[in-house]
């Protein structure tokens, strides 16, 4: 489908004028040296910038000895509870989980049945959007992309709300738990418009099922038969738990935070949140993980054997295959070092369901990159380097076999994350209070003013 935009700035122009920006805007990477700039808010030895504090995630990967970092297993807490104990009970009691999570990085204590029954019924109520919202926002111009259509529709949606720019604690609640609420169903009618208008499929909305939970909500909207498996359910409904935050320092918490600080409005900070897990760098890393599981399987005569997927490792590095980045999708972690948990929950409870599905061999893969990449890295960069596999790893994987679509890996990652970026925001507007301010050295001599006859 065309845009039925035809850029007015031709090809040659942009080109000289990029030459323009090239001359003027490179700066060296020894003056950053120079200047001691912790380029990526990152001190020297990997370690993130100390930019505030938090009491609703931790996220710990290494310790400090003497000076240097040394790895450690990873450990991930939502407000002090360890995501293992929170995601093996509800495994043990058979019971969906990400609702319990909602309540506990909300407010900070883990929920009463009745405390967890009402917000059920509070999220079910506010699943809907406004009356022809779907019609005049979302059908009337169809995006190639669900994560940009996710953050156009957070916006829009500030001119339905009576209050939008009050910033009190009761105000900004009221607006986290209805866009909470609302992310599966923006994200499905994004994804069925999208369908239709850049696919040529047929279209479906189904109605809402309030009696649902957000896991077999979203199964339910992205079905044209509405069925799935309690088991399906259940693994989708870790896969949001395991997402639904990360503590304040990852890119798009840090800039919901930072956007909070500026006492600006909620659909402001939570669109620029969605901005932010878009890019391949950040939530956008699950889907080149797939692809990349996809040329492993299309070029390795046996991708379950070891041999031959590590030979083909040692090709992405070398930019002879992949995307030509050099990188292996999946592998590492800015904190984490021998392991993140997330990857080791969501891996032992995606394995019998893969199996079940026919997905074997290409779970096998997957624990081949996962036991290989290190070594071929080190190899190859002559390091000696601890690395793990990240949540990216398995949760593409995870989506496939549930039958998900690509277009849905990002989306579904923001349905999760905004529980911690509305966390975040309330925390930031209950306990800093300081607009977030950090210096930029320029580099740039000063130079006489040149009339413009004379240039």
């Amino acid at each position: 489908m065309s845009s039925g935009y035809i850029s007015p700035i031709s090809m040659d122009a942009l080109s000289n004028l990029c030459g323009e920006l090239d001359k003027n805007n490179a700066i060296k990477k020894s003056d950053y040296e120079n200047y001691h700039v912790k380029r990526g808010l990152r001190n020297s030895d990997g370690t993130g910038v100390m930019a505030g504090l938090t009491r609703i995630c931790s996220v710990e990967g290494y310790y400090i000895l003497d000076g240097e970092r040394v790895p450690k297993d990873g450990k991930l807490s939502y407000r002090g509870y360890d995501i293992n104990d929170l995601v093996a009970s509800c495994v043990k009691e058979d019971r969906f989980g990400f609702e319990e999570v909602i309540w506990l990085l909300l407010f900070g204590s883990l929920p009463t049945q009745n405390q967890l029954l009402s917000l059920r019924e509070v999220l079910a109520e506010c699943r809907a959007l406004p009356d022809d919202f779907v019609e005049d926002m979302i059908m009337k111009n169809p995006s190639k992309d669900i994560m940009n259509k996710m953050a156009r529709c957070v916006m829009t949606l500030y001119s339905f709300d009576e209050d939008p720019d009050n910033t009190s604690i009761p105000n900004v609640l009221r607006q986290s738990l209805q866009l909470i609420a609302q992310f599966p169903t923006i994200m499905n009618s994004a994804y069925q418009v999208k369908r239709r208008a850049f696919y040529g499929k047929t279209m479906f909305l189904h109605p809402i099922n309030k009696g649902q939970s957000t896991a077999e909500y979203i199964l339910n909207q992205n079905r044209a038969d509405k069925e799935f498996t309690r088991d399906e359910a259940r693994l989708l409904d870790i896969c949001l738990t395991l997402h639904a935050d990360h503590g304040g320092g990852n890119n798009s918490t840090f800039v919901t935070r930072a956007l909070t600080s500026s006492a600006t409005d909620t659909y402001s900070a939570i669109a620029g949140g969605i901005g932010s897990l878009k890019g391949p760098r950040h939530g956008g890393a699950n889907l080149r993980v797939a692809r990349q599981m996809d040329e492993i399987i299309a070029n390795v005569a046996d991708p379950t054997d070891k041999a031959q997927v590590k030979d083909y490792l040692y090709k992405i590095m070398k930019k002879e295959a992949g995307d030509g980045s050099g990188l292996i999708y999946g592998m590492g972690h800015a904190v984490y070092t021998k392991s993140d948990p997330r990857a080791v929950i969501l891996k032992e409870n995606a394995r019998k369901l893969a199996y079940e599905k026919g997905f074997e061999k290409e779970f096998k893969t997957l624990e081949n990159i996962e036991l290989l990449t290190p070594e071929v890295f080190n190899e190859v960069r002559g390091t000696d380097k601890v690395m793990c596999a990240n949540v990216d790893l398995y949760s593409g994987l995870v989506y496939k076999v549930l039958r998900i679509p690509e277009d849905l890996y990002t989306p579904l990652f923001a349905t999760a994350r905004i529980v911690g970026w509305c966390a975040h925001r309330l925390e930031e507007l209950t306990s800093n209070g300081k607009i977030m301010r950090p210096a930029y050295k320029s580099v740039n001599k000063q130079r006489a003013f040149i009339p413009i006859e004379k240039r």
